[in-house]
């Protein structure tokens, strides 16, 4: 788990979430060839966190891309009949079908989730290009997926800053530099 994703991991649970990171899906050989792409290695998820209250579990892409232009809603709304590029779930309907469906059968095989557990694709960006961010929140509100821009990130961090103590990077951070 990079950096930034150990962030978001922190801001999840702080929100009530219980957070996997790196939760690897694992698709038959059938499925593999389906998705158009027969010899993809297993398709990993960022971050995984399932929210018990609301029975939903959200599959996470992170991109922090701090030091590049950022997400840039012109990639995340290409429409592909295959898996390619960086937006891979968001940009195939097939491929997100299939790593989504594989996803919630290998949760309710685990005993984690439960069949009316909702699972939604979303993302969470550290930049995003030229203020795009209310662009981006609405092309994925419109597929139904979560979106954290990266102003929402920003007011949650400095939240932790007045939250408890806990004994992790962002968490002490937070309450060394906004206090």
């Amino acid at each position: 788990m990079d950096h930034f994703e150990a962030v978001i991991h922190t801001l999840l649970e702080s929100e009530g979430y219980w957070v996997r990171s790196s939760y690897r899906v694992a698709l038959s050989k059938e499925q593999k060839r389906d998705t158009g792409k027969p010899s993809i290695p297993r398709p990993e998820i960022d971050l995984l966190a399932l929210h018990v209250k609301r029975n939903e579990v959200l599959a996470l892409e992170v991109k922090s891309y701090l030091d590049s232009p950022g997400v840039k809603l012109a990639e995340l709304s290409k429409v592909h009949d295959t898996a390619e590029g960086r937006y891979k779930l968001f940009t195939s309907k097939k491929y997100r079908s299939i790593v989504l469906g594989c996803l919630q059968q290998q949760l309710l095989k685990a005993g984690a989730i439960n069949e009316q557990t909702t699972i939604r694709l979303g993302l969470a960006a550290g930049k995003v290009y030229q203020g795009q961010s209310d662009a981006l929140r609405a092309h994925l509100a419109a597929a139904d997926c979560f979106f954290w821009s990266p102003e929402e990130i920003r007011t949650r961090v400095k939240a932790l800053a007045d939250g408890p103590y806990e004994n992790n990077a962002t968490t002490i951070t937070a309450k060394v530099l906004l206090r």
